[in-house]
């Protein structure tokens, strides 16, 4: 199980990746792995403030649909086009290339109650 020490995490098996005031968002390797083939990404919420716990969209696979929370307030400030054509990506590369959106922080204490690798780790067993 691929769980980077350098991430966060949310129950919901998100993880955020801060770089200064913007954030990186996808779904965790486990997560990932849980759903099974990823085949369509639904992301509405591109320019739209979304309060941290909101759903922010959805990812398809082949047996079921499953909501994204977002694991902060802020604003989708980018949907990952390549997600368009290549949903799959997500389950190869979760934490790279499958990022699902970026958003603002709009408060960074939301980020200092996010699972560190540790506890999600506990979370999921791993």
């Amino acid at each position: 199980m691929n769980l980077p020490a350098t991430l966060q995490y949310t129950k919901d098996h998100e993880w955020i990746r801060i770089e200064g005031d913007v954030a990186y968002i996808g779904i965790t390797d486990h997560a990932q792995r849980e759903l099974g083939d990823i085949v369509y990404v639904d992301i509405d919420t591109l320019d739209k403030d979304i309060a941290q716990h909101d759903v922010f969209g959805t990812v398809e696979a082949v047996k079921t649909v499953s909501d994204l929370y977002s694991p902060i307030s802020g604003t989708v400030l980018e949907v990952n086009t390549k997600l368009a054509d290549a949903p799959e990506t997500v389950n190869a590369d979760p934490y790279g290339d499958g990022w699902i959106i970026k958003m603002s922080v709009q408060n960074p204490a939301e980020i200092e109650g996010l699972l560190s690798v540790e506890a999600y780790g506990e979370l999921i067993g791993a």
